[in-house]
C-alpha cells in the first residue's frame, strides 16, 4: 500500500482548514485517513500550524510520501530536517548529540524568525492603525471647518452699508411722499 501524507480539507467555503492526514494514495482527498498527523489553517497570519513531530517523523521513516504543500509544511516544522539528520546516524556520519545539536540550533533560529515575523506583522498593523486614526481625525476637522463656516451667519453688505448710514428723521414731507408713493 502506498502511503502519502497530505491534506484533508475542511471548513467553509472560502475560509479552508486542514487536516494533515497519512493516508492510502487511493483514497480520496476527504475520505479515509490511517492517522492524523496534525492541523494547518492557513487563514491566520502567519499560518496555525500543529503537528505531531514524532508521528511525522515515523512516517516518513516507514515511507510515506508527502505531497508538495504537506512537504512544505512538515519542512517548515522541521520533520523534513530531523529525518535527514536520523539518516546521518544510520549512515554513520554523525552521532546522536550532534544530530540534537544541530536540531535545537535550528529550531532556535526558525523560532526566533517567527517571532520578528509576528512582532514586525504587530508593528505594522499598530502603524498602520495610527495613520488611520490621524487620516480620520484630518477628515474630522476639515468638516467641522467646513460645518462652522456653513453656519456662521454672513453679514450681507446692505445691512453693513445701512447701519454706517445716520438714520433719516421722519419730516412731515418724507411721511407725505411715502403715503402718496404707497
Amino acid at each position: 500500500m502506498a502511503t502519502r501524507i497530505r491534506l484533508q480539507r475542511h471548513g467553509k467555503k472560502g475560509k479552508p482548514f486542514y487536516h494533515i492526514v497519512a493516508a492510502d494514495s487511493r483514497a480520496p482527498r476527504d475520505g479515509k485517513f490511517i492517522e492524523k498527523l496534525g492541523i494547518y489553517n492557513p487563514n491566520t497570519n502567519p499560518a496555525t500550524i500543529e503537528i505531531n513531530f514524532d508521528r511525522a517523523l515515523y512516517w516518513l521513516q516507514v515511507g510515506a510520501e508527502p505531497t508538495n504543500t504537506a512537504r512544505a509544511i512538515l519542512s517548515y516544522k522541521g520533520v523534513i530536517y530531523k529525518n535527514h539528520l536520523i539518516k546521518g546516524i544510520k549512515k554513520g556520519a554523525l552521532t546522536e548529540e550532534q544530530v540534537e545539536e544541530k536540531f535545537s540550533k535550528w529550531l532556535e533560529e526558525k523560532e526566533a524568525k517567527i517571532e520578528a515575523k509576528k512582532k514586525g506583522l504587530s508593528e505594522a498593523e499598530a502603524k498602520a492603525a495610527a495613520e488611520n486614526k490621524k487620516r480620520e481625525a484630518e477628515i474630522a476637522a476639515a468638516k467641522e471647518a467646513e460645518i462652522a463656516a456653513k453656519n456662521t451667519p454672513e453679514a450681507p453688505e446692505e445691512d453693513t452699508t445701512e447701519a454706517t448710514e445716520a438714520p433719516q428723521e421722519e419730516t412731515p414731507e418724507n411721511t407725505e411722499e411715502t403715503k402718496t408713493e404707497e
